[in-house]
């Protein structure tokens, strides 16, 4: 892994050896609304949304679960998931949101401590993501220049959230874990599927998620029966035993698009998970899709 290099000195100040790469997070749309008693949505949403309870209560529903929500929350929306968010009778919320789409975005939100487990997280304690919001407004027209500054704060607003997630883990009491085992597999796993095409390991997981390799395996013991390492090699196993199946790509290809360099590597992985090579569990299940096929 990289080292990323800074030089400060009194006439000398760099940063180099930055990882090249795009981070594909784009706003979709923002606001702010002072709601009126019993003001509520019912329905599926196209993008991401995070919404930022500023004053007032209200409450959220998800996937078969309703929190009751105050001042000092936030609450994501998944796309395409059926949700009900309402405002108090007495105590309408005001709140400020921000929706997002990207290939990016799975990363984002489980950095900010977000999965579809843990769709409520408090807000951070300063008022450093209400700037970004003031800043955000402050750029409405649409020329060039403002779309890079929304983009920009966007990004910022994300790094406030990330930050707040990193150092509530940090300073959580007498070093025990902030979340659930729940919690961080669905991180993990959340970040497998979006990453297992490239060479990541168990320690890149953990560092994505801001938990050490051991504690990140003792969730997936606890939760799964399953080790870390065990649950990596054999997602990427079933992957390639689709591709197998549904496509033409040589064994060499699918190795790759897995996540392994070495075929042969791929290879003996492969048949210690199905107990046949590539070729042969290719061959195997186009001879089963034939007799299925026979009258």
């Amino acid at each position: 892994m990289n080292t990323v290099k800074y030089t400060d000195s009194a006439d000398f100040h760099c940063l180099e050896d930055l990882q090249e790469g795009a981070l594909d997070i784009a706003l979709i749309h923002m606001g702010k609304e002072t709601c009126k008693p019993y003001h509520a949505f019912s329905g599926v949403r196209d993008e991401y949304i995070i919404h930022f309870v500023l004053s007032g209560s209200g409450f959220y529903s998800a996937n078969g679960n309703t929190w009751p929500l105050a001042a000092g929350q936030m609450f994501l929306i998944y796309p395409d998931t059926p949700i009900v968010y309402c405002a108090d009778k007495n105590t309408p919320w005001t709140y400020a949101w921000v929706g997002f789409n990207g290939l990016g975005v799975s990363t984002v939100l489980n950095q900010c401590g977000f999965s579809k487990s843990q769709l409520i997280l408090p807000v951070p304690d300063t008022d450093e993501y209400i700037k970004c919001f003031d800043e955000l407004f402050n750029h409405v027209s649409l020329s060039f220049s403002n779309r890079l500054y929304r983009q920009s704060l966007l990004l910022r607003l994300m790094a406030v959230l990330i930050d707040y997630h990193t150092h509530s883990l940090l300073n959580s009491s007498q070093g025990k874990a902030a979340y659930g085992n729940n919690t961080y597999v669905d991180m993990a796993i959340d970040y497998i599927s979006e990453m297992y095409m490239r060479d990541i390991t168990v320690s890149d997981i953990a560092d994505k998620i801001g938990i050490t390799r051991a504690r990140l395996n003792s969730a997936f013991q606890k939760e799964l029966n399953i080790s870390i390492q065990r649950f990596l090699i054999d997602f990427r196993m079933h992957k390639a035993a689709n591709l197998l199946v549904n496509t033409t790509m040589s064994v060499k290809e699918i190795a790759g698009h897995v996540g392994y360099s070495d075929q042969l590597v791929f290879s003996k992985a492969f048949k210690k998970k199905f107990e046949m090579s590539p070729k042969n569990y290719r061959t195997y299940k186009a001879e089963l899709e034939l007799r299925d096929k026979r009258p």
